[in-house]
């Protein structure tokens, strides 16, 4: 199989609309598929690289799982975008033996430049600037639960990091308003990001009448004093709607920006949510697949 068409999901919003809305449908039938142990072989003879450049496991590890449950073959290629080869000699190089790329590196930069090398197409398994695979997963969650993910508010009480910065990417192109709750010294200020369906705010009450509510690590190094205030305990949630999806993003550091007893809380669907990360990147891989495989048709 070879993949003609570059198809690289680098951030959220390089994709259009209506592909994401298919990608998300997609998610939710993979999801029943995967529960009745029938995954259709769609990435049958695909050979995929997997660069885990900095740690983590989740994606990566349904990453791998997904790719072998349909078909695929994955290898893991233990490659740095930060040693000694030049990254474009690197992309010539995974050209030779692989049909797609799936890398979790540090710097976006660095990942731009080996997909603008890549014949393969290039996906994202997180960087230090953005997350777009966790954003994805869990905005195929909500769909699930929803029906559909038209004019959701989705409140973000976190400070300007990856998985804050994949949720900003999603409302530049999905019919989404994000709202980021925190201190001013931590909110978005990348002009490439601001956009009208993103606002800032420092007031907690913007999470009453959310559809869904995220969170991320406090700021390293910062007296809690600081951001003591923007902690999610079961008072908080218990302010917010019924129907609310609370969705803490692991690590959780309870305790610092979420309470022990609000992990408890029936709003809190992190488990189930981060359930939808296998079924959304399956979805987003078959999708490429499929798109390669019209356009060298043509």
């Amino acid at each position: 199989m070879t993949l003609s068409a570059n198809r690289d999901f680098l951030e959220f919003h390089d994709l259009p609309a209506d592909a994401v809305l298919a990608i998300l449908e997609r998610a939710g039938e993979l999801g029943e598929a995967w529960r009745e142990r029938r995954m259709p072989q769609s990435l049958e003879g695909l050979r995929v690289a997997l660069i885990v450049d900095d740690g983590g496991w989740r994606n990566t590890t349904a990453l791998d799982l997904g790719i072998q449950a349909m078909g695929g073959i994955c290898v893991h290629a233990p490659v740095s975008l930060g040693g000694r080869e030049a990254i474009a000699d690197l992309a010539g190089y995974l050209d030779n033996w692989f049909d797609m790329i799936v890398i979790r590196t540090p710097e976006l930069a660095s990942l731009q430049e080996l997909a603008a090398h890549a014949r393969a197409p290039v996906i994202n398994a997180r960087t230090r600037s953005n997350h777009p695979c966790e954003t994805l997963g869990d905005l195929a969650y909500v769909r699930a639960k929803r029906g559909g993910i038209e004019g959701l508010k989705i409140v973000g009480v976190a400070p300007d990091a990856n998985i804050l910065r994949s949720w900003v990417e999603a409302s530049i192109s999905m019919p989404i308003e994000v709202v980021q709750v925190y201190p001013g010294d931590w909110h978005v200020s990348d002009p490439a990001l601001l956009n009208p369906s993103f606002r800032l705010s420092t007031d907690m009450r913007e999470l009453e009448d959310a559809d869904v509510i995220f969170t991320d690590s406090w700021p390293s190094g910062v007296p809690e004093g600081d951001v003591a205030g923007y902690r999610i305990s079961t008072e908080v949630l218990d302010r917010c709607r019924p129907d609310a999806i609370f969705i803490p993003c692991p690590p959780v550091a309870r305790g610092q920006e979420v309470t022990a007893d609000a992990m408890a809380h029936p709003a809190c669907q992190s488990v189930s949510a981060k359930a939808f990360l296998l079924h959304a990147q399956n979805a987003l891989m078959e999708w490429i697949v499929a798109k390669a495989e019209i356009s060298a048709s043509r």
